[in-house]
């Protein structure tokens, strides 16, 4: 009978104690370092206005400070902005170089559609070709805040219209051509949405650098506007709230640099679902034939050996079998059966959500399979016999005395699943996941759920934007940031199945063996 380890029986005991913490300590390490620098990126950071050695003023947020390469001292490195003015927006200074330093209260920051950030001052607000005459601060802040939560007012509306009206009826004029009411209602929504553009514009303001060069602003290309050295922590706390909020509900922009990550997020949630409704019951029933109803012989064992095997495969190979299987043979065979009016252009012949799922549950069978046929293998052969015992059938005795007692265990397999499935990427890049897919592939039109379309990835979107962005110091906090987003998700979904699995195995408890 095997018993604990006593503490005081050697230096084991502390020798385990010691990696388990350290195994904790690194992990709150890499989750602490996930958080600081991904959500510290939404904070409204200070806007520093330097005088250089040289005469020049400089206006940036501070980012980080490093020593010199080949001399004594250091450098700081700042995000200045107004790329249209000055071509790149970071600056590496010399600390040495610096005279003087202020926080203005009366400088900006405008975030852009284009050019990315602008920082600087605001001279004025009003028509684009009025804006001579300066303005005091205090009116030229209250105009642009009213002006731009009037265009925001605007662009929702835009947006509601090509989203619940535009999108519907250009589908079904793809499927019914000859359909005039639908094409009268698009023309009636087209002409209604060019009123919106048309009431955005006009509207403009007059911005200054701080080192006096001045720029017309047409406001429709301005998102939001904050003077981050006159907010107090409360405001913002607020802003850094908000910009959080941005980030998990809008979609990506400026070529994943900026803007947020839903779609991404509903995309791996959906997959990984779907993946698990489809992967679980194959796996079980493998699992179930392979302990409970096949022969315990020699090919058995092989079938053993090949699943274990299988679970070891790189997750590539997977995605070359889905694209070569999937996408072009079955997805091909279908387009050719149901939607041969759509050839050349494919509908299930090429990447999408399905394909992606099915990829992924093939990649996670062996762990569902292994983990079940364990937990099965753990259930005392007294359970069997007293059910048979009893009268059951060796079916009743299957479905109502095994498997609820191997539930824990199929949970177990489907966390270790959703582990693996979640994270991956290679497959996805060759299976469906799209670099840039703003819409979400669920819609009110039956099916309602579109299979079809590609989606976006949490995984593949770090993976973008950290390597295929065009500049990597500001989509560097964003990869953070995605990536805790990415662990949470994880941590969601496994925390349902454990808690899932600690139910089941409460209600269905099997002892463990003498």
């Amino acid at each position: 009978m095997s018993r604990r380890l006593p503490r005081t029986e050697g230096p084991w005991a502390w020798l385990a104690a010691g990696s388990v913490a350290l195994s904790l300590l690194l992990l709150g390490g890499l989750l602490l370092l996930l958080a600081v620098r991904g959500l510290g990126h939404f904070w409204p950071a200070s806007v520093t206005l330097v005088e250089l050695e040289d005469g020049r003023l400089l206006a940036g947020q501070a980012v980080r400070e490093l020593p010199l390469e080949r001399q004594a001292g250091r450098e700081r490195l700042y995000f200045t902005g107004n790329r249209d003015l000055d071509g790149h927006v970071w600056h590496w200074l010399p600390v040495a170089t610096i005279v003087a330093s202020e926080r203005p209260a009366e400088l900006v920051v405008l975030e852009r559609r284009r050019h990315g950030a602008f920082i600087g001052r605001l001279v004025a607000v009003g028509e684009a070709d009025s804006l001579a005459a300066a303005q005091s601060r205090e009116a030229a802040w209250a105009r642009l805040e009213a002006q731009l939560a009037e265009l925001q007012e605007l662009r929702d509306e835009r947006e509601r219209l090509r989203r619940d009206v535009l999108r519907p009826l250009i589908r079904r004029l793809d499927a019914r051509p000859d359909d005039t009411a639908a094409r009268q209602a698009l023309a009636e929504a087209n002409a209604r949405v060019r009123e919106l553009q048309q009431a955005m514009g006009g509207q403009a303001a007059l911005l200054e650098s701080v080192d006096g060069r001045r720029l017309v602003q047409p406001l429709d290309e301005v998102l939001r506007a904050w003077q981050p050295n006159a907010m107090s922590l409360g405001e913002k706390v607020g802003a850094w709230s908000q910009g959080v909020w941005r980030f998990l509900s809008e979609g990506p922009r400026d070529g994943n640099t900026a803007g947020g990550v839903w779609p991404a997020i509903f995309g791996t949630v959906m997959m990984v679902l779907l993946m698990s409704l489809l992967v679980t019951p194959f796996g079980v029933l493998a699992a179930v034939y392979l302990n409970e109803v096949a022969h315990q012989g020699r090919l058995t064992n092989l079938v053993r050996i090949a699943v274990r095997n299988l679970a070891g495969v790189p997750s590539i190979v997977y995605g070359v079998f889905g694209l070569g299987v999937f996408v072009y043979g079955i997805g091909g065979t279908l387009d050719d059966w149901f939607f041969s009016d759509a050839l050349p252009s494919p509908t299930f012949g090429t990447g999408g959500l399905l394909w992606a799922s099915l990829t992924l549950a093939l990649l996670t069978l062996p762990v569902v399979i292994v983990a079940t046929e364990e937990g099965l293998a753990r259930i005392p052969v007294q359970q069997r016999e007293g059910a048979l015992a009893l009268g059951a059938t060796r079916l009743e005795t299957l479905t109502r005395v095994v498997l609820p007692m191997a539930v824990p265990a199929m949970l177990t397999g489907v966390i270790l699943a959703v582990a693996r499935a979640a994270g991956e990427v290679a497959p996805l890049m060759l299976v469906g996941v799209a670099k840039l897919a703003p819409q979400i592939p669920v819609d009110g039109e039956f099916p309602f759920l579109h299979l079809d379309r590609k989606f976006m990835h949490l995984g593949y979107h770090i993976f973008d934007t950290a390597f295929h962005g065009n500049d990597v110091q500001a989509a560097l906090p964003l990869v953070y940031a995605t990536a805790l987003l990415l662990v949470l998700v994880i941590l969601v979904l496994n925390l349902t199945a454990i808690f899932l699995r600690h139910y089941f195995r409460s209600r269905h408890g099997v002892q463990p063996r003498p």
